[in-house]
């Protein structure tokens, strides 16, 4: 299958980067290298492009896709590390950053990955094809308590705790192994008037696990600190987010590193000796517009916050 992937809000996320034509520039989510593309048309042969991504797939299809540029390294790891990858590439600054989050239209579209709740697939989940922990050891592995916990923290589930139940008694049976039977077990927990409003009654659960196997909020914190950290003076960082869970801690990160004073509000004046390291360009985060959704309708949910390195 041909690794495809819309790359949403991507007129308004290279307007935000301030593309300087000799400047380095690191795509943490390279996916289906539709953002990556744009950066390049717009450097010179003295620009750099670093493209990172956990998935092989994704860096195999962009070395394809990319392959009459010279200027681009490729890195297959979590952009989780991106202080130790742009070390180890002797690289001290950088001139933007990029963060395309959350799962790509390939690996969702694509059954075996195990992503979707519309496809008959293992139990997978795993962006990073390496790694030996996947949504089969969520489902089968954790304990009621901690099922419930990661499908109310990180879906936002309201019957959470019935679903946790559910898959607990129906592993009495033996393990779970399908995405259609996980589906099954949590539309069995789900009353059935509230399985007929809103979103798919899978939707959230299948968020929450495949959030819970990829650590995809654990890190997003430390990363952003030290992406920042790496950029050069008037460099840019931009986010773009899926689910107000990601938006929420990129926005309060945002703030805290514009305003990192701890210092009681009461003393006249800051004696912690915090500085702040950025500016935030986006008031408000930017989102797409009605055409953008109606032709790549998954990309209703995203929003992009943008900061600037001072």
């Amino acid at each position: 299958m041909e690794f495809k992937h819309v790359s949403v809000l991507l007129n308004e996320t290279i307007e935000k980067l301030n593309i300087k034509k000799d400047g380095i520039y690191v795509d943490c989510t390279l996916g289906g290298a539709g953002h990556s593309s744009e950066i390049l048309k717009r450097l010179s042969e003295k620009g750099r492009l670093i493209g990172i991504d956990q998935d092989t797939d994704a860096i195999n299809a962009a070395k394809e896709k990319l392959k009459e540029y010279k200027n681009v390294t490729y890195v297959h790891d979590n952009f989780h590390n991106i202080k130790n990858i742009l070390d180890k590439l002797d690289i001290e600054k950088v001139d933007g950053i990029l963060m395309d989050l959350g799962v790509s239209s390939y690996q969702l579209d694509k059954p075996e990955r195990g992503f979707s709740y519309m496809h008959d697939a293992p139990l997978d989940m795993r962006m990073n094809k390496d790694s030996n922990f996947s949504a089969f050891d969520v489902v089968n592995g954790y304990d009621e308590n901690k099922l419930y916990e990661v499908i109310r923290n990180y879906g936002e589930e309201k019957f959470a705790k019935r679903i946790a139940q559910f898959i607990v008694n129906k592993r009495n049976e033996g393990d779970i192994n399908s995405t259609l039977e996980l589906v099954e077990i949590i539309k069995s927990a789900i009353p059935a008037k509230f399985r007929r409003q809103g979103p798919h009654p899978a939707k959230r659960t299948f968020q929450a696990i495949r959030i819970e196997v990829n650590g995809e909020l654990e890190i997003l914190n430390s990363t952003i600190e030290d992406g920042v950290d790496k950029l050069a003076d008037s460099g840019r960082m931009c986010i773009i987010t899926f689910h107000s869970l990601e938006d929420r801690i990129v926005k309060n990160k945002f703030k805290e590193l514009k305003n990192p004073c701890i210092c009681p509000p009461d003393i006249p004046m800051c004696v912690c000796g915090r500085i702040p390291k950025i500016e935030i360009i986006t008031r408000k985060p930017v989102e797409p517009s009605e055409y953008e959704i109606s032709i790549n309708p998954r990309s209703r949910s995203a929003k992009l916050r943008v900061a600037e390195k001072i």
